[in-house]
């Protein structure tokens, strides 16, 4: 594919170009898409679109509703929503008899591969070398190589742009401890994003351990526990928190993922928003109390005809090392935090549910790191409309760079929360634009999260005035 359409003159500055191509950026692409004053682009340097491929287990769900998609909370008439995707698929009439809020994974990863496979100005197999500011253009310069189809440089570009938005994604979080053996060939310890690519060998392991108590642990323990036979099930899930406990899922709880939320997390010192971080941990890092409920049956199950099932599930618990024995084995050094008391366990196999990190930017960033301004921890500062906090002699020119998913330290716990998608994905044009391209709303959430004046509420609409039917007309 041609990186620059033929409209577009190779040296002029585009309006915005996008790296990495996840489902955020993937929202502000479907949304840039209708505004056709504006000259955007999005590079990925894999091959095609994919999104947790090794979490796609058969059965799980995305733990926010259908209306979650890239682009229905900013706007719902765009041609790029999910229930647009069921009608071109011809699927609109089951899915409204199978009544479901939370749709598969499979089918979200499904959807969003729809729209990268429709929608223009994506740029797979493109990867991002380098970004630097040119003071003499005032312009950013982006430079990319092509990548054939076995991932080798095929051909070397470069483009301008006044803006750029930073969609990189993250990576997973391996423990220190187990970083030697996730790296060390043959050796049966995988991270979770890479489940499915070995459940077959899992499946056959006399013994596994699931290391992590968050969404992605219980969906792997519950997959093993399925398929493994009764009574021989061989299965250890430990993690760090102090209960296997359920997700913050009330109403209430859940407008800590709305705009207010977000502009209110913003606003807070650095150090407020710091200590805030470590203590919402069940918004984000609990799990699902259906999928709880389908672990404990699955387990009820087994008891039936008398016995428990060899099955060991134990919160509050940390893996101090962790090294081989004779070929085969690997052996866990655990502390439990509550008690203080050690022991070791050995095992076959071990899955790490341990989450994933941001990507860090100064990977892509090398370049502007002059002009990078950051907080007390070095981290990048980020103002409210998700632009990083550069030099003024970078900014005063108008040149820009967003991030997505990167800012929880100032935008807080909905920011890797595909509901918020799209609505930072608006937020982001409506800045780059000038314009209120998505207009949106000024109050999303019942509760007010500060003792400032309460945003204005809305009047509500008044009814039209119908006329009256006249008999005969």
């Amino acid at each position: 594919m041609n990186p620059h359409p033929p409209h577009h003159e190779p040296d002029a500055p585009r309006d915005l170009v996008g790296i990495g191509i996840g489902p955020f950026n993937l929202s502000l692409a479907a949304l840039a898409q209708p505004l056709t004053t504006l000259d955007a682009v999005f590079y990925e340097q894999r091959p095609a679109f994919d999104w947790h491929p090794g979490l796609l287990i058969d059965g799980a769900t995305i733990q926010v509703p259908f209306l979650a998609d890239l682009v229905t909370l900013a706007d719902p008439a765009s041609q790029w929503t999910f229930l647009n995707y069921l009608k071109t698929r011809e699927r609109l009439f089951p899915f409204y008899f199978a009544e479901r809020f939370h749709i598969q994974r499979a089918e979200y990863d499904a959807y969003c591969r729809w729209v990268a496979e429709n929608l223009p100005g994506l740029h797979f197999r493109h990867q991002v070398d380098a970004v630097r500011f040119n003071p003499e253009r005032d312009v950013f310069e982006v430079d990319f190589t092509q990548l054939d189809t076995d991932g080798e440089a095929e051909a070397l570009g470069r483009t301008y742009t006044k803006n750029i938005v930073l969609g990189i994604g993250t990576e997973p979080y391996v423990p220190e401890p187990l970083k030697p053996l996730v790296e060390a060939p043959g050796v049966p310890v995988v991270h979770a994003a890479d489940y499915l690519a070995h459940r077959t060998g899992l499946l056959a392991a006399d013994h596994v351990t699931v290391v992590g108590s968050g969404q992605s642990g219980a969906e792997v323990f519950l997959d093993l526990l399925r398929n493994r036979p009764s009574g021989r099930e061989g299965l250890h899930w430990l993690g760090r928190t102090e209960a296997f406990a359920p997700m913050e899922y009330s109403r209430l709880g859940l407008e800590h993922f709305t705009p207010d939320y977000t502009r209110y997390f913003h606003a807070l010192s650095e150090s407020v928003r710091d200590r805030l971080g470590a203590t919402q941990w069940q918004l984000h890092r609990g799990i699902d109390a259906a999928t709880i409920a389908d672990i404990h049956d699955e387990l009820y199950r087994r008891t039936l005809h008398g016995g428990w099932p060899d099955a060991v599930l134990t919160p509050g618990v940390r893996v101090r090392t962790a090294g081989r024995i004779a070929t085969t084995k690997i052996e866990l050094h655990l502390e439990h935090i509550q008690q203080g008391s050690r022991s070791r366990l050995t095992t076959d196999a071990v899955v790490l549910a341990t989450g994933y990190r941001e990507r860090p930017l100064d990977r892509v960033l090398a370049g502007l790191d002059p002009y990078l301004r950051r907080d007390s921890r070095e981290r990048p500062r980020v103002d409210e409309h998700f632009r990083l906090v550069l030099d003024p002699s970078v900014t005063g020119a108008d040149c820009h760079v967003y991030v997505q998913n990167a800012e929880r330290h100032t935008h807080g716990v909905g920011t890797p929360d595909l509901g918020l998608a799209a609505w930072r994905s608006a937020t982001i044009l409506n800045t780059v634009t000038g314009k209120d391209a998505y207009p949106l709303p000024t109050r999303t959430a019942f509760t007010t999260f500060g003792l400032e004046p309460r945003p204005q509420i809305p009047s509500a609409r008044q009814a039209p005035v119908l006329t009256p039917l006249v008999e005969g007309r």
